[in-house]
């Protein structure tokens, strides 16, 4: 059972949406699949091509041993969780990977994003629902830290800006902006608070729905750019 690797890049291609990467280790060549940005990063010599190291699971079929390599611990341990799922098989998983990261994936769980979830080519609305309900399970732990971080970040001791920042998100919500999206500008909105004002009676939900907005449209612009 492989685990682990270290060695140099004799070569990379792609087939299909695969990535694969040949590495020399002490004279033997093993190819991998690996994720699309590691991919990228070699091909365009952001990273070394000496000295690779890279996690491994290796997954042993009846007619063929099969080798996912990743840069990270984490990675491959999520990995082999997506794999633990009924009806998920390693494509499945890697293709998870390659288009979010960890967090993103556990915050998608924690938000049920089944639309989210279901980008990932292979993923229909089963297999999504399925998806959400056994990884919410197992990184349980995972989702009560990102909800206490948050709850945290964006906790305010005055009751009655507090209740305004929570119909704020309730109502970009209904406006259909991701949660994702909403996360990224509260800490800007809360901030903002402070310079309004509220004893100056510069405050009000109407202003900070419009700031709120303003600030997601002009993410949504520089990102269509």
């Amino acid at each position: 059972m492989i685990s682990w690797i270290n060695g140099d890049l004799v070569d990379l291609w792609q087939t299909n949406q695969k990535f694969f990467v040949l590495i020399n280790c002490q004279g033997l060549g093993y190819e991998i699949q690996i994720l699309e940005s590691f991919f990228l990063k070699l091909k365009t010599n952001q990273i070394s091509t000496k000295n690779i190291n890279l996690w491994i699971k290796h997954i042993k079929k009846e007619d063929s041993d099969l080798l996912f390599g990743f840069t990270s611990k984490d990675q491959k341990n999520f990995f082999i969780e997506i794999l633990s799922i009924r009806g998920v098989g390693s494509q499945i998983g890697i293709g998870i990977l390659n288009k979010f990261s960890i967090s993103e994936v556990i915050n998608a769980i924690q938000t049920q994003d089944k639309k989210l979830i279901c980008s990932v080519p292979g993923i229909g609305q089963k297999m999504s629902d399925r998806l959400i309900l056994e990884l919410k399970s197992k990184f349980k732990s995972e989702i009560l830290h990102e909800e206490e971080k948050n709850k945290d970040e964006f906790e305010i001791k005055d009751p009655e800006i507090n209740k305004m920042i929570e119909d704020l998100q309730l109502t970009l919500q209904s406006l259909s902006y991701k949660n994702k999206e909403i996360n990224t500008i509260l800490p800007i909105i809360i901030k903002e608070i402070d310079l309004l004002g509220k004893k100056e009676n510069n405050l009000s939900f109407e202003k900070l729905l419009k700031l709120a907005m303003h600030y997601l449209d002009e993410d949504s612009s520089n990102i269509a750019r």
